[in-house]
C-alpha cells in the first residue's frame, strides 16, 4: 500500500479554488495507529469559513446551478468517475488517519459508498419535481394547483470522525443533487476524507465555483458556530454525538434553519431463548469492528436468564478471539480509537464500568502487545445493571454490555429503557415472534435474525435523541428539498 501522503490535499475547497487558511495556519494530521504525523492541513479561522458561506450563497443565488438537474447530473457523474479511478489513492489515506481496519474500505468506508452516489444521482434523475393538486373552488373562485418541489438554499454539511468519507457523500450528493450549494466542515481528526474529494472536484468536474466549498479546522466549534449561526445559511445537516447535536440545534434556531441530526445510541441486541445461540451470540464480539466506534452499533445485548451462562461463555470465547492491530493488516477488524483524547474517554467508561460493579469478563485496558497507537482491549462486561451508566451512556468502543432478562415483555422493556433509538437486533427461532418484538422497540431502523438494514435505499435515523431526520433512501434526499404551493386560474 502507497504512503498516505502522496497523493493528500492539504488545501481547502473555497469559491472554487484549492486554498490554505488565513495566515497560512495549519494543523498536523495524526496517524492514531502509530502516533505519527501524516501530514499538515489547513486550519480555518473563521474568516475563511465566513468566505466559504459566501461562495455557496452567490452560487445559489447568481447560477442557475439550482435549476439545471442534467448539469448538476454530470457533474456528480463526473465526481463519481474520478472517485472511482483514484480510490486506491484515497483507500491509504482513509485507513492513516481514521484508523479504519483495512477490510472496511472494501465496504462502508470507501468502495461502497462510491457505488451508492450512482443511485443517490439516479434519484435526483428521476425524481417527480412537480405534482397536479387538480382544480379546487375557494370563495367562488376556481383555482388550479400545483406542488413545486425546489432546493432549500444553502446547506451547511457538518461531518464526524468514524466514517468520514462515507458521511461526507452521504450529505453532499443528495444536497448537491437537489439543487443545494454546500459547505462541507470535516471533522478535524479526518480531513484528508474531505480535502482529497475537493482536489478532485477542482481538477476533475465541471462543479462552478462555490458549489461545493469544503473547510478543515483544528477546532471544530470556532468556525462550526459561524456555520451553524450564519443568516445566509438555509439547512445544517449534522452528524456526531448528541451533546453537539443539541448544541447545532440552539445555534441554527436563532434563524429558524432547518435541521437534520444523526446522533448517538445505545443499540439493543435482543437474542430470544429459541434463538440460535451457537451462531447469533458469538456475533455480538463485532462490536469490536473499527473499535466500536459506530453510531448504530448494538452495544447492549440482552440474553435470556434461562440460558444466559451459555451465552455468556459463547460471547467471552468470541472476545477472545477477535484479530486487533494494525489496521493496515486485512486480518485485523478493529483498529485503534482515533486519538489519544477518544482512548482516554473510553478508559474512563470502562473504569465506571467497574465502580458499578458490573463484571469485567475480558479486556478493560490498553493491550500490552501495542506500544504505540490509541488501543483498547475488546471489553466485555456481563451481569450488567440495565440502568447503570454503561447501559445507558454511549461508550463508542470496543465495549459490550451484556444484560439479562426474564421473558419478551421484559426484554422490549428493557431494549426501550434509553433516551437513544437508533438501532438494535432481535434473533429468535421464530421470525414471526422477531417482528413482534422488533415492532415494539423504538428505534430507528432493526436487524431480524441476522437481516442487514443498511443500503443506498434505506431511510437511516432515530427515535428520541438519537436524532431529526433521515439520512440515505428518498427520505434523505427529501431533507434538502423544500415545498411550494402554487395557485392559478383554472
Amino acid at each position: 500500500m502507497s504512503n498516505p501522503a502522496t497523493h493528500a490535499e492539504s488545501r481547502m475547497l473555497i469559491d472554487g479554488e484549492l486554498v490554505p487558511a488565513r495566515d497560512d495556519r495549519s494543523y498536523e494530521n495524526l496517524n492514531p495507529a502509530t502516533e505519527e504525523v501524516l501530514g499538515l492541513v489547513a486550519d480555518a479561522a473563521p474568516e475563511d469559513m465566513d468566505r466559504a458561506i459566501g461562495a455557496a450563497r452567490r452560487a445559489f443565488d447568481e447560477t442557475s446551478w439550482s435549476l439545471d438537474i442534467e448539469f448538476r447530473s454530470r457533474c456528480l457523474r463526473q465526481l463519481q468517475a474520478a472517485l472511482e479511478k483514484h480510490k486506491e489513492d484515497l483507500r491509504p489515506q482513509i485507513i492513516a488517519e481514521s484508523g479504519s481496519p483495512l477490510q472496511l474500505t472494501y465496504a462502508v468506508q470507501q468502495d461502497s459508498c462510491i457505488q451508492d452516489m450512482l443511485w443517490d444521482i439516479e434519484v435526483a434523475e428521476k425524481y417527480d419535481w412537480e405534482r397536479d393538486l387538480g382544480v379546487h373552488e375557494f370563495f367562488g373562485i376556481k383555482s388550479q394547483r400545483r406542488v413545486y418541489f425546489e432546493p432549500v438554499g444553502v446547506t451547511g454539511l457538518i461531518t464526524p470522525w468514524n466514517f468520514p468519507f462515507m458521511l461526507n457523500l452521504s450529505k453532499l450528493v443528495p444536497a448537491l443533487m437537489a439543487g443545494n450549494t454546500a459547505v462541507l466542515k470535516v471533522a478535524p481528526d479526518t480531513p484528508w476524507s474531505g480535502t482529497y474529494i475537493g482536489k478532485l472536484v477542482s481538477e476533475e468536474t465541471d462543479l462552478p465555483a462555490g458549489v461545493l466549498n469544503i473547510v478543515t479546522a483544528q477546532d471544530p466549534a470556532e468556525v462550526g458556530d459561524v456555520l451553524t449561526g450564519d443568516p445566509r445559511v438555509d439547512l445544517v445537516s449534522f452528524t456526531g454525538s448528541t451533546a453537539v447535536g443539541r448544541h447545532v440545534m440552539q445555534r441554527a434556531a436563532k434563524t429558524l434553519k432547518r435541521v437534520f441530526l444523526e446522533l448517538g445510541g445505545k443499540s439493543a441486541n435482543i437474542v430470544l431463548d429459541d434463538a440460535p445461540f451457537e451462531t447469533c451470540v458469538p456475533a455480538g464480539a463485532m462490536v469490536c469492528m473499527h473499535a466500536g466506534q459506530g453510531c448504530a452499533i448494538t452495544t447492549r445485548m440482552l440474553l435470556p436468564r434461562s440460558r444466559y451462562d451459555e451465552g455468556v461463555e459463547l460471547l467471552k470465547t468470541a472476545y477472545e478471539a477477535v484479530n486487533y492491530g494494525d489496521p493496515t493488516d486485512i486480518a485485523n477488524i478493529m483498529g485503534p480509537l482515533v486519538s489519544a483524547k477518544q482512548r482516554e474517554r473510553v478508559l474512563g467508561h470502562i473504569e465506571k464500568g467497574k465502580a458499578e460493579g458490573a463484571n469485567l469478563l475480558v479486556g478493560g485496558g490498553r493491550p500490552a502487545h501495542l506500544e504505540k497507537g490509541y488501543f483498547v482491549e475488546p471489553t466485555l462486561f456481563v451481569d450488567v445493571d440495565p440502568d447503570s451508566a454503561i447501559a445507558q451512556e454511549e461508550i463508542f468502543g470496543p465495549v459490550l454490555c451484556v444484560i439479562p432478562f426474564d421473558d419478551d415483555d421484559d426484554a422490549v422493556r428493557i431494549a426501550n429503557n434509553s433516551s437513544y433509538g437508533l438501532s438494535g437486533a432481535v434473533n429468535s427461532g421464530s421470525l414471526e415472534r422477531a417482528l413482534a418484538v422488533a415492532k415494539r422497540i423504538r428505534t430507528g431502523t432493526l436487524g431480524v435474525n441476522g437481516g442487514m438494514w443498511f443500503a443506498p435505499d434505506s431511510p437511516f435515523g432515530g427515535y428520541k435523541q438519537s436524532g431529526v431526520g433521515r439520512e440515505h433512501g428518498v427520505e434523505g434526499f427529501e431533507e434538502y428539498i423544500q415545498t411550494k404551493t402554487v395557485g392559478m386560474p383554472a
